[in-house]
This record gives C-alpha cells, structure tokens and sequence, in this order.
C-alpha cells in the first residue's frame, strides 16, 4: 500500500513548477502502477498549449474556472469544478484559466517526475 500526503510531498523532488504553474506528482512511473496521478495547479489568467503524443491523460477539475480548446475541431469546452476531460486521441489543446484552477491527473503511461514540456507541448517518451 502506498500512503502519501499531498502537504509533505509538496517540499520534495515530487514537485515540479514554473511561474504559471506547479504539479504535485503523487505516483509516478517507479510506484508500478501503470498510471502517475498528479495534483496540478495553474495560474489565474494564463494560458497553455500542451500536445501528449506519448501519453493519454485524465484531468479533474477540483477549483477554477476556465476553458479547453480542442486545437483540432476548434471546440472550446467550459472547465469548472467537477468538469472531467480525457485526451483519449492525443489531442492538441489549449488551457485557458481564467481562475486559479486545480486539477487532479492521471497520465498513461505514467511519467517519471523529471519531464519537461518540448517545444511542441509534449513529453518525451521514457523508455525503461
């Protein structure tokens, strides 16, 4: 069993930020649950475009307001507490947060904690 609290892990390695944003990396790929679940939070009035080619991704939404735009139809969709979003075909997107927002998030296959966004809104892919 695995037992983590979000307070303490937030003052280790498994936090990762920059200025518009921090996530909070709960499980990651060596827990060995073929998922890393993240708590996420992004700054009010920003902006992010993301593309996971590698991974597919689950996002709750905890607290805030904003919008997701999917980059290859156009749809914008309203996020709000409560409103869940899955990018089950890798899709391209645009976060928009008009609040602080906080999610919950799952990736697959899970990440390691040392990622990066490349230029293209991506993770690279790990291979173990």
């Amino acid at each position: 069993m695995i037992i983590r609290d979000f307070h303490e892990a937030k003052s280790t390695e498994r936090r990762v930020a920059d200025q518009q944003w921090e996530s909070v990396r709960m499980l990651l790929a060596d827990d060995g649950m073929g998922f890393s679940f993240h708590i996420t939070t992004i700054a009010a009035g920003s902006e992010h475009t993301f593309h996971y080619k590698n991974h597919f991704e689950s996002v709750y939404c905890i607290a805030g307001t904003g919008s997701i735009e999917d980059l290859a139809t156009g749809e914008v969709h309203a996020i709000r507490p409560g409103v869940m979003y899955a990018l089950n075909l890798h899709d391209q997107h645009t976060l928009r947060c008009e609040t602080e927002c906080v999610f919950a998030c799952c990736f697959n296959p899970p990440v390691s904690g040392k990622e990066v966004h490349q230029a293209d809104g991506s993770y690279a892919l790990e291979i173990s």
